[in-house]
């Protein structure tokens, strides 16, 4: 009679794992001053549909590879225990770019595009390599329908914020000043390698069991 409220409990912790890992991982503090790099001098109306645009298109990558993803694995021959260390690997740069603030600033060539919803923001710059490995072992973690609808929402809820965080940039910037929005992306970036040393313990033990 217990089993109700267990798998619930089970379903929140996996929601939030997801949310807080996705979060961490796409950054929309970070996003703001990047996103108000890449609009600049575009209209109000611009900066809303092109917000809307690269939410849709990083979301929409993150779900491909979250439903074939495993497929693609399997062709390469590739076990989850050597994703899970590359993908903590990854995200160790990743962290490291955030922490140093030396990841790469948006060109001018890129500024000038006529859409930059796709590309970069979209991907690499939401949807990036990270992002994208995350989602993949958090799907191999899917046990039954409850775990699925928390996975799916999880995906829904940090699109929802990372949209947010870009629509209203202009007056997050406002609120957080440029120091404020510093100090968040550098505590996103701790978590971040945190995350990340983890992702590498559990791909040692999984090693070590099969051998």
């Amino acid at each position: 009679m217990n089993r109700a409220p267990v798998r619930e409990d089970r379903s929140v912790k996996f929601f939030l794992d997801v949310f807080v890992t996705l979060l961490v991982i796409m950054d929309p503090a970070g996003t703001v001053p990047l996103f108000l790099a890449l609009t600049r001098g575009r209209s109000e109306r611009d900066r809303h549909r092109l917000a809307w645009q690269a939410t849709l298109v990083a979301f929409a990558v993150i779900v491909v590879f979250a439903l074939f993803g495993r497929g693609i694995l399997d062709y390469l021959g590739v076990s989850l225990a050597a994703l899970e260390g590359a993908g903590g690997l990854l995200l160790v740069l990743v962290a490291l770019e955030l922490l140093t603030g030396s990841g790469t600033e948006p060109t001018a060539a890129e500024m000038e595009r006529a859409s930059v919803a796709f590309v970069p923001l979209g991907t690499p710059l939401l949807a990036g390599p990270g992002a994208i490995v995350a989602t993949m072992l958090f799907v191999q973690r899917v046990h039954g329908i409850g775990d699925g609808l928390a996975l799916a929402g999880a995906m829904v809820a940090v699109a929802l914020a990372v949209w947010l965080a870009m629509r209203f940039a202009e007056g997050a910037r406002r609120l957080l000043t440029d120091n404020g929005v510093e100090l968040v992306t550098r505590i996103s970036g701790l978590l971040l390698a945190a995350i990340a040393v983890q992702l590498i313990a559990n791909s040692a033990i999984a090693f070590g069991r099969s051998v």
